[in-house]
């Protein structure tokens, strides 16, 4: 199998599973409280616009980026690769607290172990690795910054209405952990 091949693979796997995800993990109006304000709505509008924009207008100008070379392909299927095991390591390990839509459930709790060590959205963290390989595969610098850049804007949106919720029902417990992590992007943002 080639490197285009096993990415477009994945590709169509990482679809396929955040439509699991939106189905399957959605918290309905009697399993919780729902404080999600559109951002689901925005987030899937937003990063699924960039990427079918994205690689279309690089498929009609120059490839650019990093001067096109090979390695940028590998590049681009291990940062896909580590998004998707990073984004399903996140949803697995907050099992029934995982909802596709902000929601607090009751039986919730605040997790701040494993991945939640080093930052306080590891599934976005995994699922902006997954849009910044889309991204890197579109070879051009204006492609990428379309697949990446109006994702991560709704991404911080997304991460600003859920984290009023968290502190809502975690309140000072949750202020403490906001202290020493960051959002997103470990020692970053």
């Amino acid at each position: 199998m080639t490197v285009l091949a096993i990415g477009k693979a994945l590709y169509i796997f990482w679809v396929l599973s955040e439509v699991a995800i939106f189905i399957f993990t959605r918290t309905t109006s009697g399993k919780g409280e729902i404080k999600d304000h559109g951002s689901l709505l925005l987030l899937w509008v937003v990063i699924f616009a960039s990427l079918y924009l994205g690689p279309r207008y690089a498929d009609s100008h120059t490839q650019n980026l990093l001067g096109s070379a090979e390695w940028i392909r590998y590049a681009g299927l291990a940062l896909l690769i580590v998004g998707l095991a990073i984004r399903w390591t996140a949803v697995v390990s907050l099992g029934r607290s995982f909802s596709a839509n902000v929601a607090i459930r009751a039986q919730q709790r605040l997790k701040t172990n494993g991945l939640f060590r080093f930052v306080r959205h590891p599934s976005y963290f995994g699922l902006l690795l997954v849009i910044v390989a889309i991204g890197i595969h579109t070879h051009n610098w204006i492609g990428f910054a379309i697949c990446v850049i109006p994702p991560f804007l709704a991404l911080s949106y997304r991460i600003h209405v859920e984290e009023a919720a968290l502190k809502t029902a975690f309140g000072e417990a949750y202020e403490a952990y906001s202290g020493r992590t960051k959002r997103m992007i470990p020692g970053i943002y």
